[in-house]
């Protein structure tokens, strides 16, 4: 998957691609869809939502430019893949998921893998989890129609947000930071993440 997936594609940051060598994705995918495990593309885990290409992992992985010990915060745990990619690149990570069953199937799967710094939380992606805010990067694995404002007033002077907005076809992953004066925006890549639930 790494060799043949990521590096071809330009994803270079040692510590990432470790990370996605040493994570067993197979683990985070329901049994009926194991033979998709490792495939360039996004897959099916139930309830309506998918686990992330793996391209995408890495490349999300690698734009936050995370250093050992930083406070992130993930909305949208899902099967709890990006969640544990994020820890072992030494994130301090506080995810949110708005599905109780969901939650539920990815702190058994983070804790069997032996992920740590993990602080899961079941609610609405939207409101983010303003007890530990702020934080240094904040990262979406679904896409609103627009950047959530209360998401933008959790993240750090200096911090930066991952987030895909648009609607379900027509999707662009964006970093947004945000400054003293104000918030400054980049688009990284067209994207197609399932659409963001919940109210904003």
């Amino acid at each position: 998957m790494v060799e043949t997936q990521l590096i071809p594609r330009g994803i270079r940051d040692p510590l990432v691609l470790s990370a996605l060598k040493t994570i067993p994705r197979h683990r985070f995918i329901p049994p009926e869809n194991q033979d998709l495990c490792y495939r360039d593309g996004p897959v099916a885990i139930g309830h309506g939502q998918t686990i992330s290409q793996p391209y995408l992992v890495g490349l999300m992985s690698e734009s936050l430019h995370l250093t050992a010990g930083g406070k992130v915060l993930e909305i949208g745990t899902g099967s709890g893949y990006q969640t544990a990619v994020l820890s072992a690149l030494g994130a301090v990570v506080h995810s949110i998921e708005i599905r109780p069953n969901l939650a539920i199937q990815a702190a058994e799967i983070l804790k069997e893998v032996g992920a740590g710094d993990v602080d899961l939380h079941v609610g609405n992606g939207f409101d983010g989890i303003e007890l530990e805010a702020p934080y240094e990067r904040i990262i979406v694995t679904a896409a609103p129609t627009r950047v959530p404002p209360t998401l933008l007033g959790q993240l750090a002077i200096g911090g930066q947000m991952l987030i895909p907005v648009g609607e379900r076809r027509s999707q662009t992953l964006l970093r947004v930071t945000k400054t003293a004066q104000g918030f400054t925006q980049e688009s990284l890549a067209s994207v197609l993440f399932v659409p963001m639930t919940g109210q904003i």
